[in-house]
């Protein structure tokens, strides 16, 4: 029997979900993180349950040859691009597996391989985000192999992202190759522009300090850039001073925010923000529509891939002119935008407020009238206060897509009474979306799933889009 702290050697059988890795010792199933399947490893038994236990690779014996040399210099010392050490061709047959893997594991669903459609690739696999968030800390994590010959500041100076599980720390970085060279140099120009002046970061232990995030989007399609520094305090004459180094530095940056956040949450969102230069807000383009994107508006991190995304959706509908579409958890509204050319009318439903004004002002600015958003809590909006379903004909079709967590129960419920002809479900996560549907599917039987298509959003990390088709049965 294996003790934890055991030192064995296996081979990595395949990958599974949320960056693992699968090797059996003796029939017994180990759970390895940072291998690629293919690899011979010498590994360290970190945990040990009754059915599996977890490990650590302590030396690679003999590399797979879906390896590849990573780029990036902070490539596992960083929390963010588990896979960049492996194969991308690789990485979307795995994501693929992912998907069937959880479909079958937790929906039951047995033969799920012959629906579940290759993998949409990026065509980018580097600087593809539109979005970054960097976090300022006094902990600064060092790496083993790193000299600390540096001076006090800069051993409690940090800006980058925290290390896998350590988010007491941050792991100070110069360059990170998923944005963009002008995000790497507005960082570093922010580093040395804040050091230099000894401006505090903020302590949650002390509750006090200045900086806790920079945050940096970008138009990929428009070319404009916002900056937004969120600090602790409201203090407009460092600003100020900031925004006008900051555009001398990169006079291209078209808005620059500070958001303040006095709570002690580490969140990248304040109470309130403050414009400093332009009008707070950037612009981005997907498909014929335009968007504005305000400092904590959600808008899909990879431009171009939710534009390949939205475009599964409108195939995958197969839309009618007379079509009246439900969009569940509907955000900003880029989904129900994105289709109103191809239908009679949606309905947006979104919890968050803020979103839903951005909706209706996107439907404003692209001058689209067959859209209504509406605010409130899904659940209360399809149990309690329905008076807006008596204002809208029954949908022909939904279209889902919550957050990570899922749907709760109740709204399954709902769907699988309302009834549609078809509901498309975009999930970031199989696993809830395979438990949804589930559950949907018991609810009402007359529900089958006829195509899944899974879309790299995220390359060099384990994460998957997924969209599921489920058609009603014709009797």
């Amino acid at each position: 029997m294996l003790q934890k702290g055991d030192e064995i050697e296996v081979k990595i059988e395949k990958s599974v979900f949320e960056g693992k890795s699968i090797a059996r010792f003796n029939g017994f199933v180990l759970f390895v993180r940072n291998a690629v399947p293919g690899d011979v490893v010498k590994v360290k038994i970190t945990k040990v349950k009754k059915s599996y236990a977890e490990a650590e690779p302590i030396e690679i014996i003999q590399e797979s040859n879906l390896r590849v040399k990573p780029r990036c210099k902070y490539f596992g010392i960083c929390g963010g691009c588990k896979w960049q050490n492996l194969d991308y061709k690789a990485q979307v047959e795995f994501k693929r597996d992912h998907v069937i893997e959880s479909f079958e594991r937790i929906g039951g669903f047995k033969g799920i391989d012959k629906i579940v459609l290759r993998t949409l690739a990026s065509d980018e696999i580097f600087f593809y985000r539109n979005k970054i968030e960097f976090s300022f800390s006094e902990q600064r994590w060092f790496p083993e192999n790193e000299i600390k010959d540096l001076d006090e500041i800069d051993k409690k100076f940090a800006l980058g992202f925290h290390p896998p599980e350590r988010y007491d720390k941050v792991l100070d970085i110069d360059e990170c190759f998923l944005h963009s060279e002008l995000s790497n140099a507005i960082l570093n120009f922010t580093k040395a522009y804040f050091k230099s002046r000894k401006i505090p970061i903020y302590s949650s232990e002390k509750n006090e300090g200045y900086l806790r995030f920079l945050v940096i989007r970008e138009g990929k399609n428009t070319g404009e850039i916002m900056v937004n520094l969120v600090t602790f305090e409201d203090n407009p004459e460092i600003m100020q001073e900031f925004t006008e180094a900051l555009l001398s530095e990169f006079p291209q940056i078209t808005t620059i925010v500070n958001n303040i956040n006095t709570r002690k949450a580490q969140i990248a969102a304040g109470e309130y923000e403050k414009v400093y230069h332009g009008n707070g807000t950037i612009i981005e383009k997907l498909g014929d529509f335009i968007f504005q994107i305000s400092s904590n508006s959600f808008f899909q991190t990879n431009t171009k891939q939710a534009e390949k995304l939205y475009r599964k959706i409108v195939e995958f509908s197969n839309f009618k002119p007379d079509d009246v579409v439900y969009d569940f958890y509907s955000g900003t509204g880029t989904i129900s935008i994105f289709i109103s050319p191809y239908i009679k009318s949606v309905v947006g439903l979104e919890i968050v407020e803020s979103a839903v004004e951005d909706a209706w002002r996107n439907a404003e600015i692209n001058n689209v009238k067959n859209c209504k958003f509406i605010a409130g809590d899904l659940r209360e909006k399809l149990y309690k206060d329905k008076s807006w379903m008596k204002e809208t004909p029954k949908p022909n079709i939904i279209v889902i897509d919550p957050p990570r967590s899922g749907m709760h129960p109740d709204v399954v419920k709902a769907v699988a009474k309302i009834q549609p002809r078809k509901i498309v479900y975009v999930s970031c996560n199989p696993t809830t979306q395979a438990r949804d549907i589930k559950m949907l599917l018991e609810y009402n039987p007359n529900y089958g799933i006829d195509a899944i298509q899974p879309i790299d959003m995220f390359p060099h990390t384990y994460h998957i889009e997924n969209i599921a088709v489920l058609n009603l049965k014709t009797k």
